[in-house]
């Protein structure tokens, strides 16, 4: 269960290297065990892959870092699975295959990224509830802990650990099945956009934390996203949509902070530091996005970051376009978050008192999406500042420091509030 050490690595190194490859390889491990066990066997599997986790963070920092980390993780997650499975009294006419079957699934390391996506889809059975099965896929699939969960969805630490424990049961009653036919997939999948859209957009722009970017989740999401698109089964223009979306926004990452780290604002970036590549994969997947005759949210979103990429630079930005697409999602999608961003277009194309009017609308609304979202103050604050009302724009500025956001943001804001004074 041991591999020989490459070297010696402190507590903080182990805890550098652990949480992105626990991240990278626990979807795949619990996908594994689940085919093995059954998914109503999940439970069993997280259990046996948290296990060879805090393996991992009590023995490295003594006994060293494995050469091979990852395979080390199989072999003491497979030991825990079989260990658990020994003792359940469920599998004790059957013991010797569950054990074989544990032990080809953990060993079939091709069908690891298939089983991922299997993964998500069962996370996304449809008798689960639209909130079970995000917190569910962000569990098994990205790696989340229920602290990170809690905040991805504003909600508090025990009722998302609820939520799983109530998720879990539903899937050991149901006793789903892990290959699915070509039905049960068309049905799941908006809500595996959903799902992966989610994990893209904590890893964007993180709730908390000190970090704005957490380029680890970014990439996982636009990964499983590539993989769904080139799947049979996923290959549909409401797929490539969202990788497009992805993709494109991914692109804007190497000139979202400067080199200490601080934010750097749309408008202020220097696009010739968004990736090329990622700019081309996104313009690539929104054309075959355009395949279809059905227009979803994530091919307008899409089409936005694809205007902002096309422009060399804030100035140059069609900004009539952008309000236009705005118009459209704000039809399909009636949100507060969509009427927020449509307001800053809306304040490009007429001026900053008219978006300052429909973000004060906004605020005046019943509390809803937009309670304690720091956005909402901190772009009356920007409309106040640009119209040179510094005291009002100050104010909105401590506004939006009352609420949650990573440490990054909380710096620009305090900067932006000290700037008006």
């Amino acid at each position: 269960m041991t591999s020989s050490p490459d070297r010696a690595a402190s507590r903080a190194e182990v805890d550098r290297l652990v949480e992105p490859l626990f991240r990278r390889a626990s979807a795949r491990l619990v996908a594994a065990l689940v085919r093995a066990l059954g998914p109503g066997q999940l439970a069993l599997a997280e259990e046996a892959v948290q296990e060879a986790l805090l393996r991992a963070l009590q023995t490295w920092p003594h006994g060293g870092v494995p050469a091979d980390p990852e395979g080390w993780l199989v072999r003491v997650a497979k030991n825990a699975a079989l260990d658990r499975v020994r003792r359940e009294q469920r599998f004790a006419e059957r013991a010797p295959h569950v054990v074989r079957a544990v032990e080809d699934a953990l060993a079939a390391t091709a069908e690891r990224e298939d089983d991922a996506l299997r993964l998500v889809f069962l996370c996304c059975h449809p008798a689960l509830s639209p909130d079970a099965r995000v917190a569910l896929t962000l569990k098994n699939v990205a790696g989340f802990g229920v602290g990170e969960i809690a905040r991805a969805f504003l909600a508090r630490e025990d009722a998302i650990a609820q939520r799983l424990v109530r998720a879990r049961r539903t899937l050991a009653e149901l006793e789903p099945a892990f290959l699915l036919d070509a039905g049960d997939i068309a049905e799941r999948l908006p809500s595996v956009h959903e799902v992966l859209y989610l994990i893209f957009n904590e890893g964007y722009a993180a709730h908390a934390g000190s970090n704005l970017v957490r380029e680890d989740l970014v990439r996982e999401a636009l990964r499983l996203g590539a993989v769904l698109a080139a799947h049979p089964a996923g290959d549909v223009p409401a797929t490539h949509a969202l990788v497009a979306l992805m993709a494109l926004q991914a692109a804007r990452i190497p000139a979202r902070v400067d080199k200490a780290g601080e934010l750097v604002r749309l408008e202020d970036q220097d696009r010739t530091r968004w990736d090329p590549a990622l700019v081309r994969l996104g313009h690539a997947a929104l054309e075959a996005s355009a395949s279809g005759s059905v227009e979803t949210v994530y091919h307008l979103q899409a089409a936005i970051a694809g205007v902002h990429a096309a422009a060399p630079d804030d100035a140059r930005t069609d900004w009539a376009r952008i309000l236009m697409l705005y118009d459209r999602l704000l039809a399909l999608a009636p949100t507060p978050i969509v009427a927020l961003n449509r307001a800053v277009a809306l304040a490009r194309v007429d001026g900053p008192a008219a978006g300052l009017a429909e973000v004060e609308a906004l605020a005046a609304s019943p509390p809803g999406k937009l309670e304690r979202y720091y956005l909402l103050p901190a772009t009356r604050a920007d409309l106040l500042e640009r119209l040179g009302r510094r005291d009002e724009a100050r104010a909105a500025y401590r506004e939006a420091l009352a609420c949650p956001c990573s440490e990054p943001e909380r710096r620009h804001l305090e900067r932006r509030s000290s700037a008006c004074e």
